[in-house]
């Protein structure tokens, strides 16, 4: 009989003898490099096609002008994307574009990372056994906060880089002081979300717990940046909200440097309680009890489809919740938006160029439905994500020892992830009718809800893509769809507003969706990639059951 030695030597389990407290950190500096950098990337890209598309369709003040009155007053915009200032100027108009819009997404961003790599690692028990080296909980937590830092460094690094390039061209004109602030002020959020999941993660039980908790935050301070912006008598509302800080910072039209004292008090405060905090538990452990639900439920568990059903229930809700509020929100504000359409060349050419026509009201659906279908394709990387994830983690060795075949099991998860998506696409029609309902120039509910069923075939040819790596490069999985979806959401919405060549567009998969309800739905090529994302999840299926199965 062979006995375990009680505690492993120092550097057993780091290359080169290294501390436990680096492995930790540079773990998490490596996974969080790799985020960054796919979504500094974004930022880039997004802020340069951007600047380029506004400069060249406002090439004039007057042009100028007329925009920020069509937009400058509209309040669903407002409330969404913040407080406009000085909007008929680039400056204006760059800081309440980016901030509002990648500021959010770099808060999100930063409270899925910080929950994924701190207490997802933790739970899943990789933390137990690097901590078995003579290192501390709280040394640990201090470096793998100082990774999540390389993360988001990088983040501003390259979204600085985009800023710049877009920046210092003549028909901008940003002094390079002027772009790094506008930069930082875009992931300023990013920075405290971080901080905030990892408060979370020390704060939960469970990844779940503590991304909750750090969303509840996120919401609450969104919900309150809304209010702010909705009334004026209201505006105070706006320093209750992290987000809110963000907005007040102006970098490039009225600077403000006394808001960023609480995004910066935020930031150290929540990163230094989560360190002090891990020293005050056990690996494993958490301050906060777990969340019980009540008494076990055995329901959906018994077969891979029903327990396919139990295992994306709570996530799929969400996402048909967020996508059916967002259908509606700006459903509600289609009629006010579109009430001075004909000046706005913008959305128009925008639209026509992608193949829409038809009333202020259609062609400004047809655009919120291109958004919606970026949407319903992040559900299937997501969904695609998560096979990947529990391979990694360890649970299909213990579920396929069971009498269910990998075949079985694929093709119940994927079947699942199709009715999501189509659930997803119907919502997001019937939720827009809603929205528009009563409106002046209101479009039928069996229009929209064929809209929502138009935006779905994306959705399927990610699934299938994902799935054909998934069984031939396991490893690869998740970058290679987001990675692919990132890049097809930039050219399919820069080829709306900048002219690319024709055969750029052809390999991007948003670019073969019409923009329903402004024109009539193209079958013919939602056939083609449905056709597709099922071809390829027959492959990869093929593919996974010749292979073994490999952890992370």
């Amino acid at each position: 009989m062979t006995v375990l030695p009680l505690s492993v030597p120092r550097g057993a389990l780091s290359p080169a003898g290294g501390d436990a407290r680096l492995v930790v950190g540079g773990r998490v500096a490596r996974a969080a490099a790799r985020s960054g950098a796919l979504w500094g990337c974004v930022f880039g890209l997004f802020v340069v096609v951007q600047t380029v598309a506004f400069t060249a369709q406002y090439d004039t003040q007057a042009a100028r002008d007329q925009m920020a009155a069509t937009y400058g007053t509209e309040g669903g915009l407002t409330a969404v994307l913040g407080q406009p200032d000085a909007l008929n100027t680039v400056a204006g108009w760059a800081t309440w574009r980016f901030v509002g819009i990648l500021g959010l997404l770099g808060s999100v961003w930063g409270v899925l990372l910080a929950t994924r790599l701190l207490r997802g690692e933790e739970e899943s028990g990789r933390w137990e056994l690097l901590l078995t080296g003579q290192t501390t909980p709280r040394r640990a937590a201090g470096q793998a906060a100082a990774g999540l830092g390389v993360g988001l460094a990088i983040l501003l690094a390259l979204t600085t880089l985009g800023v710049v390039i877009s920046g210092r061209s003549t028909t901008a004109d940003f002094s390079l002081g002027q772009c790094v602030a506008l930069a930082a002020t875009v992931v300023a959020g990013a920075a405290m979300f971080l901080a905030v999941g990892a408060l979370a993660s020390q704060l939960a039980a469970t990844r779940r717990q503590a991304a909750t908790i750090a969303a509840a935050v996120l919401g609450i301070g969104y919900a309150l940046r809304m209010a702010a912006n909705t009334d004026r008598g209201l505006h105070w509302l706006g320093w209750l909200s992290p987000l809110g800080w963000v907005e007040r910072i102006r970098p490039l039209t009225d600077p403000n440097p006394v808001a960023v004292v609480p995004v910066l008090a935020l930031t150290v405060g929540a990163t230094a309680a989560a360190v002090w905090l891990a020293g005050r538990r056990d690996a494993g452990t958490a301050i906060l009890p777990e969340w019980h639900a009540g008494p076990p439920r055995v329901a959906l568990l018994g077969g891979p489809v029903r327990f396919a059903v139990r295992q994306t229930r709570l996530g799929a809700a969400g996402w048909l919740f967020a996508i059916a509020a967002f259908a509606a929100l700006f459903g509600v504000v289609a009629d006010s938006s579109t009430q001075d359409v004909d000046g706005s060349r913008d959305i128009e050419e925008a639209i026509s160029r992608l193949g829409g026509h038809g009333s202020p009201t259609a062609v400004y659906l047809g655009l919120i439905f291109l958004v919606v279908s970026f949407l319903v394709a992040l559900i299937a990387a997501g969904q695609v994500s998560t096979l990947r994830a529990e391979e990694a983690a360890g649970q299909l060795d213990a579920l396929l020892v069971r009498p269910v075949s990998r075949a079985r099991w694929l093709a119940g998860r994927l079947a699942v992830s199709c009715l999501l998506l189509g659930c997803a696409g119907v919502a997001a029609g019937g939720a827009a009718w809603v929205g528009t309902a009563g409106q002046s120039d209101g479009i039928g509910a069996g229009d929209l809800v064929t809209a929502g069923v138009n935006i779905v075939p994306p959705g399927l040819f990610l699934l299938g893509l994902g799935t054909l790596v998934f069984g031939g490069w396991p490893r690869a999985t998740r970058p290679v769809v987001y990675a692919y979806l990132t890049w097809a959401f930039l050219i399919e919405f820069s080829g709306g507003a900048v002219r690319l060549q024709h055969w750029l567009l052809d390999t991007f998969v948003f670019f073969h969706v019409s923009p329903a309800p402004a024109g009539p739905p193209d079958w013919s090529s939602a056939a083609v990639l449905s056709g597709l994302g099922i071809a390829g999840a027959v492959l990869g299926g093929f593919l996974f059951r010749r292979r073994d199965l490999r952890a992370a």
